[in-house]
């Protein structure tokens, strides 16, 4: 008879996988914890794009897995998974090794759809992960190039357009970071930035429709043409095909093209298959996702616990964002370390502040608690203090966040106006810790130095 296995799986290094991991870690859990990915990297997707226009660091957005478990305990396995066993408890890899598990942690997030749009997945350009950004920079920079050395108007014309597929937080948020920044690599070149396009392409008739931004939509709107390139906004109109260098949509019953060779597709996720994959019935389902407990377990299979993507919450949805599933992640590792001792396990209570968008360079909006809106700099320092205390282990958090501090904080001059002492009161309650702290004390000496030249 074979010996019992006490050791908890968790597949997934995204948010929830990885905060349950070090949560783990930090309450001393008393069983073997295994971590796996098959990526090398953690990615924090909320900063992906200061990674992309180099605000930010290699370090800071995309440090490595061995670097945030180093002294944890945790062992992290590099490997792609490639199916699960619910009865038989074992996670088999795409290597060929297998784990078995007496608790599992489902976090593999979700994957890009392309809603069966013809020549989508061949053309367009995901902005999800690390080599996403990578490789979208190196189109971009190949097309300037290209743009800069044709003397054909027409050809330079379709070069330097970019088309953003989607109208959600994603699509908006990249179409306004290259806006603002795109500009500035093609003058480098020589280039004449005012040829230069971005076209946001939604199917709907209102960008951030059913998403969580929602509220920040007139904001958005209006920060989308103060962009240095003014982000061309085409509602309703529905993406049929993508061509390698046009973009054809329907629009009041008409096709139309957009002569184009760059489309980003920020236009939706789906189930990841894996989870697709498992045996739980439709009954158990929401929306594809296996449903859970108040606890974060599955109804047939409680030793499996699920977060973020990959949990059906009936009734009770939650945001997919940062601070969602670093709470989850805590949650999830308080029950697995009562399950180990036999104690009461407890509800999964998640409290969301508020929302975030980035607009461009240096510049977001915030909903904060659905009470009131930041828009400018003012929403960009609380915006970054917030993430970056969120980013994970407290060494690594202190070395990414001390070098932004040093250099948006105390380097950067922002200016006072329009900036309320409630502004203040947010940045000390979203931007919890130290970040937020000096993000608050800036924000008071830009309103005392007002005061005084009043």
């Amino acid at each position: 008879m074979n010996s019992p296995v006490y050791q908890t799986v968790i597949i997934g290094g995204g948010f929830t996988g990885l905060f349950t991991a070090l949560h783990l870690a930090h309450e001393h859990y008393p069983r073997s914890v295994i971590l796996i990915d098959q990526n090398e990297r953690f990615c924090f997707k909320p900063l992906l794009y200061e990674y992309f226009n180099g605000e930010m660091d290699t370090f800071q957005v995309v440090p490595r897995f061995s670097e945030l478990l180093k002294g944890s305990g945790v062992i992290f396995v590099q490997d792609a998974v490639q199916a699960i066993d619910l009865h038989q408890r074992e996670v088999k890899l795409a290597s060929g090794n297998s784990y078995n598990y007496s608790n599992l942690v489902l976090a593999l997030g979700s994957v890009t759809t392309y809603h069966q749009v013809e020549g989508a997945k061949e053309n367009a350009f995901p902005f999800w992960t690390q080599a996403d950004a990578i490789a979208l920079e190196r189109h971009l920079r190949d097309r300037f190039q290209r743009a800069v050395q044709t003397e054909d108007s027409e050809e330079r014309r379709k070069l330097l357009t970019v088309g953003v597929v989607g109208g959600g937080s994603s699509g908006v948020e990249i179409a306004a970071t290259l806006a603002d920044f795109l500009p500035h690599w093609y003058e480098v070149l020589g280039g004449n930035s005012s040829e230069i396009r971005i076209v946001l392409l939604n199917h709907g008739k209102e960008i951030l429709n059913d998403d969580i931004n929602n509220p920040l939509r007139p904001i958005a709107e209006k920060e989308l043409q103060k962009r240095r390139i003014p982000v061309e906004i085409l509602t309703g109109a529905e993406v049929t095909t993508i061509h390698a260098n046009a973009i054809e949509y329907k629009h009041n019953e008409q096709i139309k093209t957009l002569a184009t060779h760059t489309a980003i597709w920020t236009a939706g996720t789906s189930v990841h298959p894996l989870i697709k994959d498992l045996p739980i019935s439709q009954e158990h389902r929401y929306h594809g996702l296996p449903l859970v407990t108040s606890t974060m377990q599955l109804l047939d299979f409680p030793e499996v616990f699920a977060g973020g993507d990959c949990a059906g919450l009936q009734d009770n949805s939650l945001p997919p964002t940062a601070q969602v599933a670093y709470q989850q992640g805590a949650n999830i590792a308080h029950n697995l370390k009562a399950i180990a001792l036999g104690e009461e396990l407890k509800p999964v209570k998640v409290n969301t502040r508020g929302t975030l968008l980035k607009l461009g360079v240096n510049n977001a909006a915030a909903n904060l608690f659905n009470v009131f809106e930041v828009a400018g700099e003012p929403a960009h320092l609380i915006r970054h203090a917030t993430y970056l205390t969120l980013l994970p282990t407290p060494i690594h958090d202190f070395k990414a966040a001390t070098e932004w501090v040093d250099e948006e904080i105390f380097h950067q001059h922002l200016d006072p106006q329009d900036v309320g002492k409630k502004v203040v009161q947010a940045a000390e309650i979203v931007g919890t810790g130290v970040v937020g702290i000096l993000a608050a004390r800036k924000l008071l000496k830009m309103l005392g130095d007002e005061d005084k030249k009043d």
